[in-house]
């Protein structure tokens, strides 16, 4: 299926076949997955089985929503960042061209392809304005190209499914040793620069490199700050004293329902992602599954009569935080951290 069409959690799920199992296994091995975290099961539980086993293509194809975007998170941290100072005063709502352009200007820096490749998973899983634009990325570039899924009629589990093509071997094999190449020709050229005389002022404190901190955090007792484009952060405060609480708002409908065309929203539970005084950033809570949704695990806590499903789109509301129509309690730590 092309990308452009194709369903968010399978386009996300083939991004992780495309990159390389080391590239993604250097990210799973920094993080701490020991029992003495407090994890949401949704997200520990796959990741953990992924550091033992070693199995990627397993996690690619099993994993829940909430999994592959935390990891995803971590493997595109640093590139979103270099990204973000690339486009510069277009970060907000780039244009394709501009993108394309700043993602050539990070790998001329030193950006492997699947990093790239995970920064574009990650804004389509996030619903970045820049979107739609990544997915054309995925569709027309050969070296973004994605796989299509085995089929897993039978199990996705199997260890079987762990052998790959020969020739995409090579290709990712041939990839490895021209990034290699590449950075160490850096290296070599930033070496070959004049040393700068020392300063007899005393040594300021360096500056630490990006880190998976962030990310980590998600998989800690600490609570995780969400990832907001610069759009919503320039209108919403994701420090917001609501933030993190599961509130009934009226939703906008996606499409208009035939049945019923003059009713275009529903009251929804719905968690506050961020605020400010006049609106809310929310992601929605549904009675039905969809691929871009993720069981909601605290629904019985919270008094929601049913299984529940919490959707991955963010939505902006004009809704002032004392408009709410009701409060149904604040998520814990581990609960928020499991929804990004």
């Amino acid at each position: 299926m092309s990308a452009l069409t194709a369903p968010t959690t399978e386009l996300l799920r083939r991004a992780y076949l495309r990159m390389d199992d080391d590239f993604i296994m250097e990210a799973v091995d920094s993080l701490d997955l020991r029992g003495g975290a407090k994890i949401s099961a949704v997200v520990g539980m796959p990741l953990r089985t992924l550091q033992s086993k070693r199995d990627v293509t397993t996690f690619a194809l099993s994993a829940p929503p909430a999994a592959l975007m935390g990891l995803l998170e971590l493997l595109a941290y640093e590139t979103l960042q270099h990204v973000i100072d690339a486009l510069g005063d277009h970060a907000e709502n780039p244009t394709f061209d501009q993108l394309s352009e700043a993602l050539a200007s990070v790998a001329t820096a030193g950006t492997s392809t699947d990093a790239q490749i995970a920064l574009l998973a990650f804004a389509i899983g996030e619903e970045f304005p820049a979107a739609p634009h990544c997915r054309r990325l995925f569709d027309e570039r050969d070296d973004y190209a994605l796989p299509v899924l085995p089929d897993t009629a039978a199990s996705h589990a199997t260890p079987a499914m762990k052998e790959v093509d020969p020739a995409i071997k090579e290709q990712r094999r041939l990839r490895r040793e021209e990034e290699k190449k590449k950075k160490a020709a850096q290296a070599a050229k930033r070496n070959t620069r004049p040393a700068k005389a020392k300063s007899a002022k005393a040594p300021a404190t360096p500056v630490a490199a990006p880190s998976a901190t962030p990310v980590v955090a998600t998989l800690a007792e600490d609570r995780r700050r969400v990832l907001l484009t610069p759009a919503e952060a320039e209108r919403f405060n994701p420090d917001h004293v609501l933030a993190g609480t599961v509130v009934v708002v009226e939703v906008p409908f996606d499409a208009q329902d035939p049945a019923q065309p003059d009713v275009t929203a529903k009251d929804r539970p719905a968690v506050v992602v961020a605020a400010s005084e006049t609106s809310l950033l929310v992601r929605a809570i549904y009675s039905n599954e969809s691929p871009t949704r993720s069981l909601f695990a605290p629904w019985r806590r919270l008094g929601l009569d049913h299984a529940s499903y919490v959707d991955v789109q963010r939505v902006a509301l004009e809704v002032s935080p004392d408009e709410a129509r009701q409060r149904l309690g604040q998520l814990s730590v581990s609960e928020w951290n499991s929804l990004f």
